[in-house]
């Protein structure tokens, strides 16, 4: 069985998009199909979504499900007329809200990420931070790094030090392991001045061999036996010298991050 899922805001959607996707990950045994429609701020677009949602429940007889997020009020009564199972995500809570605060909204469009303030040039520094040490190459910035990220490649240290920069607005740099790292006793030299700062990513073995040929197929470095072999020895040397890490293998990019920021005692950068 399949659902249609509309994701309708008057800005980017991302507020929206990530409501839904967490509310319908709990229903595994249906498929949905996700239809995004940003930036929906006219009448006439509205109108169109109305037809277009109409469509799709003449041909499936299946109401599609509508997550949306407009702040015009007027836009929002024209959209419920379409035949669909509707989440209103704003008036759910602003109603409520108005009472205890006392206030009404603003119904301001965009202004979870509007650049007004300095949330996004936090965002926008700690990504360009994650960016500028990546692989390595920050060893003269790594005193301004909030968490270093040490592990073998293709373990998960890039994707995971741009999400701590985007959602947590934290600087992240990451340091690969070489095979010459794990012949010492010690951290590696660049980073052995940082250790308070230093969380450790492994993953299994097998898995690590599957990313890894989908970039160097037939190679030594894709190789099951070098993959255990560095993987085996990585996590030696956390244990070793006290470090904290994380297993990579079937956890998420958000769950590794929340992981590293509960353990450092870290706080998101920004409201």
């Amino acid at each position: 069985m399949e659902r249609t899922v509309f994701i309708v805001s008057d800005h980017t959607g991302l507020t929206a998009e990530s409501v839904a996707r967490s509310l319908l990950a709990q229903f595994e045994a249906v498929q949905f199909r996700y239809v995004t429609r940003p930036f929906t701020n006219t009448e006439e677009e509205v109108y169109s979504l109305v037809y277009e949602i109409n469509a799709i429940y003449e041909r499936d007889r299946l109401r599609p499900i509508v997550f949306s997020t407009l702040a015009n009020p007027a836009l929002n009564d024209q959209l419920k007329t379409a035949p669909a199972l509707h989440f209103d995500l704003f008036r759910s809570y602003l109603g409520e809200l108005e009472r205890e605060l006392g206030q009404p909204p603003t119904g301001r469009v965009g202004r979870l990420h509007s650049i007004s303030d300095n949330t996004y040039f936090t965002r926008i520094d700690a990504v360009d931070f994650a960016l500028a040490t990546d692989d390595g190459l920050g060893e003269r910035y790594y005193q301004m790094a909030d968490v270093i990220l040490v592990g073998v490649s293709r373990a998960g240290k890039t994707p995971t030090c741009l999400f701590l920069g985007m959602q947590y607005g934290l600087r992240a740099s990451n340091y690969p392991l070489a095979e010459d790292d794990f012949e010492r006793e010690t951290l590696p030299e660049p980073i052995k001045a940082h250790k308070d700062k230093i969380f450790g990513l492994t993953i299994h073995p097998a898995r690590l061999h599957q990313i890894r040929t989908q970039r160097k197929p037939g190679s030594r470095y894709a190789s099951l036996e070098q993959c255990e072999y560095e993987v085996r020895r990585a996590e030696q040397l956390f244990r070793r010298l006290g470090v904290r890490y994380f297993d990579t293998t079937s956890a998420s990019i958000e769950e590794i991050a929340a992981n590293i920021v509960q353990s450092a005692g870290l706080q998101r950068r920004f409201a």
